[in-house]
């Protein structure tokens, strides 16, 4: 699968983390910074990130900053991102299979390396599930078109 990881610095080792092990289980990745603990902004990877996914050059992104929630709202404001906070592999799956998320986004100060890692990899492996769902997303992918009015 291709991915695309990004992080500001206080993700930054979780990211590092996270790419290794996606690359050492055969996944092509993109890795579009930081590429240090220097201090950077979070929105600027965040963006970096969903317009991978957006665009069509990855299948799936990861994002990662101290809390997870700041990277999450940036990758959340390309159009068609839809990016969720991940804490561990109960998110990871409920959130592919109900949400069809394209963006598992880390807190790099909240989960520890290990529950990060098998998160991903349920967040990779889980198919959406679609049926009652499809509709849900569908009006997700509305809002983006009408820049969230209401009559979706």
């Amino acid at each position: 699968m291709r991915i695309a990881i990004g992080s500001d610095h206080a993700g930054y080792l979780l990211k590092e983390t996270l790419k290794g092990w996606l690359l050492a289980n055969g996944h092509e990745v993109t890795d579009v910074g930081t590429y240090s603990e220097d201090r950077v902004d979070y929105p600027h990877y965040g963006a970096l990130v969903g317009q991978a996914v957006a665009s069509g050059e990855v299948d799936r992104g990861v994002a990662v900053c101290g809390s997870g929630q700041g990277i999450c709202m940036a990758a959340n404001k390309v159009p068609g991102v839809r990016g969720a906070v991940i804490r561990d592999a109960e998110d990871a799956e409920i959130t592919r299979q109900h949400n069809d998320a394209n963006v598992a986004c880390f807190g790099e100060r909240f989960t520890e390396p290990a529950p990060a890692i098998a998160a991903l990899a349920v967040f990779l492996e889980t198919d959406f599930a679609g049926g009652r769902h499809q509709g849900r997303v569908e009006k997700l992918a509305r809002l983006d078109e009408t820049h969230g009015a209401s009559d979706v």
